[in-house]
């Protein structure tokens, strides 16, 4: 479904851009997988390689504008053209809000926003160059219901809602579509360190009994990025199994 595309995936070395760079190389794609330091990317490589996939990896600093342009250039004149970004990078809270102190919220902004600012602003030229391509964004369930605690996680969620639409319909014509994938509980390590008193009830609200996996927020992502998807642009995707929170 893939085959030759150029996708970058942020936030690839674990969890669902971990299992989203395995689906996209399955269906053909050349990936790219950033992470956060060396040895995490080294470590998601090796898995990867083990297939004989073409996949590689890098590690800027994602709130830092220079570092992100600098790479995305890297890879443009490497590959010639970028097709897919999916921007997966991020971190979820869950302290009260009088335990939140402003530095742990601003984190959470500039990870899961302020980063997936850069990395499609980065992208954007190359892409508007080639004559089409398409950006993913990765939200949550939270941003259409929030969550009783940490407030930081479904602002930042509710806030790549709006980047998504707005920069669907700001780069349509030039042929960039832009869509979310908004989860619900997955079996990634990062639920893994929520409370079971908080995930319980949740788990508690999907008719379809059982938590999702990263596959099938991979395979969302994978119509997403296809031709099966070329007239959809501008849609947050629930994939929570009918999760009502």
């Amino acid at each position: 479904m893939l085959n030759d595309k150029v996708a970058i995936i942020t936030g690839g070395t674990r969890g669902i851009g971990l299992e989203t760079a395995r689906v996209f190389l399955e269906n053909g794609a050349k990936v790219i997988i950033f992470g956060s330091r060396q040895e995490t990317v080294d470590k998601a490589l090796a898995d990867l390689k083990q297939s004989g996939a073409e996949v590689e990896g890098y590690w800027p600093n994602l709130n830092d504008f220079a570092a992100v342009e600098k790479t995305i250039y890297e890879i443009a004149q490497k590959h010639e053209r970028i097709d897919i970004l999916v921007n997966n990078a991020g971190i979820s809270a869950n302290k009260k809000i009088e335990d939140t102190d402003p530095e742990e919220f601003a984190s959470i902004i500039d990870l899961n926003v302020k980063a997936m600012f850069n990395v499609s602003k980065a992208v954007v030229p190359y892409m508007k160059k080639q004559g089409d391509g398409v950006i993913l964004n990765t939200s949550s369930m939270v941003s259409i219901y929030g969550q009783p605690s940490g407030v930081g996680y479904p602002a930042s969620k509710f806030a790549v809602n709006g980047l998504t639409k707005s920069l669907a319909r700001e780069l349509a014509p030039a042929h960039i579509r832009v869509n979310a994938v908004a989860p619900g509980i997955t079996n990634t390590d990062m639920v893994a360190k929520l409370p079971k008193e908080m995930i319980d009830p949740l788990i508690q609200t999907i008719p379809l009994g059982r938590i999702g996996e990263p596959r099938d927020i991979a395979n969302a992502f994978l119509f997403l990025a296809s031709d099966l998807a070329s007239y959809v642009t501008g849609e947050i995707l629930s994939v929570d199994g009918a999760a009502r929170a």
